[in-house]
């Protein structure tokens, strides 16, 4: 017996080892799919609690990945058998859409004891993405601290300051000095939060009156007041500011910190930098998932849900192509006579299209990042359109000769360059020129620019170069 139990305490440590060598893969960011496989493999072997020990040696990143990566059925073994070895903060990491789907499947009270272990900022985007009657089930067991946090957050828009800041942060009176706030913060060690940058400074009533990085704390002498030390400018962010608004303040003042306010100018949380970097990364996705009529990242979304949200987008694109057809349709003798324009056609129509697009995506993202505005716009729109026209001169030379010897024909050539020329200055205009007046009426210019630009550019592509053949071939 005690060399069975010799070997079985030797064949651990070498399971161990050999994932630590596959999870250090050279130049591997995040989990290696032989680590994956390495896993489900010890989670499927019968009486064996190896997968334990893999686990244990994940980051909460790594493990969300894992959970991730998996099917739903390993997934559910796998949380089952380590309810107690993962992370609460490992949900924080997880895509929203799985997320919501798994913590669905938990009871309330499993929820409320992982949301009882992260900051409150994290808690409140695990718990949001719930439907509302297991949010109300969950809140229930929560603390009464933790409870009025969340009932709160809950409170302010969505992607607003409210849901994005933590309510865990460091305030200091205005009248302290350098001592006394290093003497608060030992003291205060285990009631501090886990990270923070920022020493915000508030007088009697909780304004917010100053901010004072950590690193000027810690070069000022004990008898320095800490208002003296306090940064030139204020940056307080409105609970009710858009999430977007508030990442072009981060980025445009090199924030590490912001704290956050109420409509009465009183501090009630702060954001930090690591949650700005998710709004711009999801913002950022966000804008390229809709120029492809996507809406949000449907990866983890059920089929019938991922089909019903593309199925409008397609819908709207075939009328738009019917509309397309309709204009070919005017010239359908034309086309019965010179086969050829059949053959040409989409070369045209193709060319203006992904001109279009290149001069709307430039224009999209200027519109998110607030470098284009009402002072520029006219010089915008004058700058794609002139760089349309001068690639349509480029190609309509290099289409117009290949036309032209490929079917013999040197009026055919200019017919198609001069198409060219046509449909690439529209597309250049068009392309900045629609994002911006989608976003003077309010819409958004990341959703609908797409199908509006690919109809201009069909139809113009279309008339233009069938037009031009029906004056000049026919």
């Amino acid at each position: 017996m005690a060399e069975e139990d010799k070997v079985d305490d030797a064949s651990s440590p070498n399971l161990a080892e050999e994932f630590d060598e596959i999870a250090e893969t050279p130049n591997q960011v995040g989990l290696s799919d032989d680590s994956i496989r390495e896993i489900t493999d010890a989670l499927h072997e019968p009486e064996n609690d190896n997968h334990v020990a893999l686990i244990e040696e994940l980051s909460n990143a790594d493990t969300a990945d894992l959970l991730q990566k998996i099917s739903e059925d390993d997934r559910k073994e796998l949380l089952e058998k380590n309810d107690t070895e993962i992370d609460p903060q490992t949900f924080a990491y997880m895509d929203s859409d799985l997320c919501k789907s798994t913590l669905s499947a938990m009871s309330a009270s499993q929820v409320a004891q992982i949301i009882s272990e992260l900051d409150s900022d994290d808690a409140l985007d695990l718990i949001e993405n719930l439907d509302e009657d297991f949010q109300q089930d969950i809140i229930k067991q929560l603390s009464a601290k933790t409870r009025i946090a969340i009932e709160e957050g809950l409170t302010f828009p969505e992607d607003s300051a409210g849901r994005l800041m933590q309510r865990e942060f460091v305030a200091i009176p205005e009248f302290w000095t350098v001592g006394k706030a290093i003497d608060y913060l030992r003291a205060a060690a285990n009631d501090l939060p886990s990270e923070f940058h920022d020493l915000i400074i508030i007088d009697p009533l909780y304004h917010v009156v100053g901010e004072i990085p950590l690193n000027r704390i810690l070069r000022s002498k004990r008898s320095t007041r800490v208002k003296e030390l306090a940064l030139d400018e204020l940056h307080t962010v409105p609970a009710d500011m858009d999430q977007e608004e508030v990442a072009l303040i981060f980025r445009r003042e090199s924030l590490n910190s912001a704290p956050v306010v109420d409509n009465d100018n009183r501090l009630i949380g702060v954001i930090t930098f690591d949650d700005i970097l998710d709004v711009i990364d999801e913002e950022a996705e966000e804008d390229i998932l809709k120029l492809a009529g996507v809406e949000g990242d449907d990866l983890y979304r059920a089929i019938l849900s991922t089909t019903g949200n593309r199925f409008r987008w397609l819908f709207l694109n075939l009328l738009t192509a019917i509309a397309a057809s309709v204009v070919i349709s005017f010239f359908d003798a034309t086309i019965e006579q010179i086969v050829a324009l059949a053959v040409l056609m989409p070369i045209v129509a193709s060319m203006g299209g992904n001109a279009g697009t290149q001069a709307l995506t430039v224009a999209v993202r200027a519109l998110a990042t607030k470098e284009l505005s009402s002072t520029n716009m006219l010089r915008v729109i004058s700058k794609e359109t002139l760089v349309g026209t001068f690639n349509g001169i480029g190609f309509a030379i290099i289409m117009g000769v290949i036309a032209a010897l490929w079917f013999d024909n040197q009026t055919l050539g200019l017919v198609i360059a001069a198409a060219m020329i046509i449909n690439l200055c529209f597309a250049g205009f068009f392309g900045a020129a629609i994002p911006i007046f989608l976003d003077k009426i309010g819409s958004d210019p990341a959703l609908s620019s797409t199908v509006l630009l690919t109809t201009v550019t069909d139809i113009v592509g279309f008339f233009a170069f069938l037009g031009l053949a029906s004056i000049f071939l026919i």
